[in-house]
């Protein structure tokens, strides 16, 4: 049986992480999570909702000092919750605040000083087989489903983009905005650090104050893991923002004009990630420089008939992805968008994506989705929603620019201002909630 150790710095006195009090070492991280694993309560299953990055990433190697599986869902709603109690009955919920965790066994992330670092020897590994973590899909195309990671998997994947990032010959300092328990956030701030021997910021800045604030905390170079949508406001804040030597994004399109803004605001690169919670991330691009995608080492891609299959490196067994992608040589594709997102009516075809880069480029539109309810009218005729925040446009004048862009087959019925879009901690929207929203508006405005 391979193992694969827990991280993959050179020395027990590395940095892995910066918090308000400064640095904090890989001995001092592994003493706390063996303190941390020895307090935690019979079980087999750890549900960590620990809002501090750092405390997350004590949480999770305690789990796996212990041979716990990390529960990750997307969302911790009360009904999120009341499912995990069903299906974990011996779940334990570790928190770090004031955390509602309904009637989960619960164990409030303990004041660990007393860890023994000078105990620490070595950095211990991990069964490569062993089930480190499940993981749930946002549930922005359907009801959110867990995919269980092996640690082998994980290491694998925080390794593929340490190694695409260039960060094993120059470590960087990750800031990210993105929630740890997003699987984006997962891999990308801590799966990330751990398999490239980086470091990163404890907190989890939002407002773009925040943001700037916690960079200015750490050192060059750094990385910037962020969304569109935070990237967006970050950007359209008046702040001058210090220096970031690398911009990653993911979890929802971005168009070129934002990356090409986010390169000139920060005289650096910025990449974005695909991936999906299925096959976590297997591609990087730099919008700039093309729409192609490039996979990340070991990964390939496979076609049968109009599916694609991917497979190779830490995705293992082939997994069939939800994207129409045309294959390119070198290891490179393009995406066209979910197969679950085309669009086709009255013979004409699109898909959501491309609808929503359309508004979403509008000027003055600060956010915006296209919705394709499941229902179709009385009479047959599918009919798309669109909802929107755009407080200085008027209906007419946006109405007309759509018009420009989009075919009049595609115009959305109803056209529904908002103060704001019900994107989650990730930036993303869950299907639910649009349809909620169309519900309403529909059932409400009539238009």
């Amino acid at each position: 049986m391979s193992r694969i150790p827990l991280l993959a710095h050179a020395s027990l006195d590395d940095n892995l992480a910066w918090g308000p009090a400064g640095p904090v070492t890989v001995r001092r991280f592994l003493a706390e999570a063996q303190l941390l694993a020895e307090k935690l309560p019979a079980g087999h299953h750890l549900l960590n909702v620990c809002q501090d990055r750092y405390r997350f990433a004590v949480g999770f190697a305690a789990g796996l000092l212990s041979d716990r599986i990390s529960l990750q869902p997307s969302s911790q709603t009360a009904e999120t919750l009341r499912n995990i109690r069903q299906q974990t009955p011996d779940v334990v919920c570790l928190c770090d605040g004031e955390f509602d965790s309904q009637d989960l066994p619960r164990l409030d992330y303990p004041v660990l000083s007393a860890a023994d670092v000078d105990a620490v020897r070595a950095i211990p590994d991990i069964a490569a087989d062993a089930i480190a973590a499940c993981l749930f899909t946002s549930g922005s195309t359907g009801a959110p489903m867990p995919h269980f990671k092996r640690w082998g998997q994980l290491a694998g994947s925080g390794q593929a983009e340490a190694k695409r990032l260039g960060l094993a010959e120059r470590p960087h300092v990750i800031v990210g905005t993105v929630p740890v328990q997003h699987a984006f956030g997962f891999e990308s701030t801590f799966l990330l650090a751990l398999h490239g021997g980086a470091t990163f910021w404890s907190g989890k800045p939002f407002y773009p104050q925040d943001i700037v604030a916690a960079l200015k905390t750490v050192p060059q170079p750094r990385l910037l893991v962020t969304t569109p949508f935070h990237l967006a406001n970050l950007l359209s804040a008046e702040i001058e923002l210090p220096a970031v030597d690398l911009v990653l994004s993911a979890t929802a399109p971005l168009s070129n004009e934002l990356a090409a803004r986010a390169e000139s605001r920060f005289q650096a690169p910025l990449l974005e990630i695909f991936g999906s919670t299925e096959t976590l991330q297997i591609a990087s691009r730099r919008p700039t420089h093309g729409a192609a995608w490039h996979l990340l080492p070991g990964i390939e891609l496979k076609q049968q008939d109009d599916l694609t299959i991917a497979c190779g490196g830490h995705v293992e067994a082939g997994v069939t992805l939800s994207d129409a992608i045309e294959l390119l040589p070198d290891h490179h594709f393009l995406l066209h968008g979910r197969h679950a997102d085309l669009v086709n009516i009255a013979g004409k075809r699109t898909s959501i994506a491309y609808l929503n880069h359309q508004i979403a480029a509008i000027p003055g539109v600060i956010d915006a989705a296209f919705f394709l309810p499941d229902d179709t009218m009385p009479d047959g005729v599918t009919r798309l929603a669109a909802f929107v925040v755009a407080p200085g446009l008027e209906r007419r004048q946006l109405v007309a620019e759509l018009r420009r862009r989009i075919d009049p087959i595609f115009q959305p019925r109803p056209l529904v201002f908002l103060d704001q879009l019900p994107r989650n901690a990730a930036g993303k929207l869950p299907r639910a909630e649009l349809a909620a929203l169309h519900a309403a508006h529909t059932t409400h405005a009539g238009n």
